[in-house]
C-alpha cells in the first residue's frame, strides 16, 4: 500500500513553497504587533518578502487570508478565503527601499481588510481602482495608482491540511490604464499581455 503525502498545515506549506522558489534567499518578516483578534488594525499576522535577485525583485507573500494553524470553516475543500496575495516589486524604482517595502505591507494589509471586513474575495484577472491619481509608493510619485491580479506565475497552488489554495498576484498600474479597462475599451488580460511583466514598476510610464 502506497503511503499518502502527510499534508502541511497553512503556514508551513505557503513557507515550504516560497523556500522551494527562494532557497537561499534573504527575505525580511514582519509581523503584526497587535492581532486582529485581539482588537489590532492589521488582519495579517504576517508578511513575508524573498529577495529574488535573478529578477531584481521583491516577492510578497501573506500569511492569514487562509487558515494556518487549524481547520476553523466548515468548508473542507477550501482553506479560509482559498487565497494568499503576493506582490512583486521591482527593485530600483524606489530612494528609501526598507520604507517601500513597509509601504507594501501596509497596502496589503489594507486590501486583506477588505477581505476581514466586507467579505471580498480577489480572483485572477480582476482590477482594483482606489479613485486616486497620486501614486501608491510611499512617496506619491509614481503614476502606480491601483492594481489588476493575475494567478502568482511563480507560486503554485497548493493542497493544505485545511484545504486547496492559490496565490493571487497583484500588479500596480496606471490611472489611465485603469479607466481603460472601466470604460471596456480593454480587459484585464490583454492589459496584462500589453504591460509584458509581472512585476510593479514604479518608474514604468502608462502603456495606454
Amino acid at each position: 500500500m502506497l503511503n499518502k503525502k502527510k499534508l502541511l498545515t497553512g503556514w508551513e506549506a505557503i513557507t515550504d513553497e516560497f523556500l522551494r522558489l527562494y532557497p537561499d534567499a534573504e527575505q525580511k518578516n514582519y509581523a503584526t504587533k497587535l492581532s486582529w483578534e485581539m482588537g489590532g488594525n492589521d488582519p495579517l499576522p504576517e508578511i513575508t518578502a524573498f529577495d529574488d535577485k535573478e529578477n531584481n525583485c521583491w516577492h510578497f507573500v501573506t500569511y492569514g487570508l487562509t487558515e494556518l494553524y487549524e481547520k476553523e470553516s466548515e468548508d473542507k475543500k477550501t482553506s479560509g478565503y482559498g487565497m494568499e496575495f503576493t506582490i512583486r516589486l521591482k527593485k530600483n524604482c524606489y530612494i528609501d527601499e526598507e520604507q517601500e517595502i513597509i509601504n507594501i505591507c501596509c497596502i496589503l494589509q489594507s486590501l486583506a481588510r477588505l477581505t476581514f471586513e466586507n467579505g471580498e474575495v480577489f480572483e485572477p484577472y480582476e482590477y482594483v481602482y482606489t479613485g486616486q491619481t497620486n501614486g501608491i509608493d510611499n512617496g506619491q510619485k509614481s503614476k502606480i495608482t491601483g492594481f489588476i491580479t493575475i494567478p502568482d506565475i511563480k507560486a503554485q497552488p497548493l493542497k493544505t491540511a485545511f484545504g486547496d489554495m492559490e496565490f493571487v498576484q497583484f500588479i500596480g498600474v496606471t490611472d489611465s490604464e485603469l479607466k481603460a479597462i472601466i470604460n471596456e475599451k480593454i480587459t484585464v488580460r490583454q492589459l496584462y499581455e500589453k504591460l509584458g511583466s509581472d512585476l510593479t514598476d514604479y518608474k514604468r510610464k502608462p502603456v495606454i
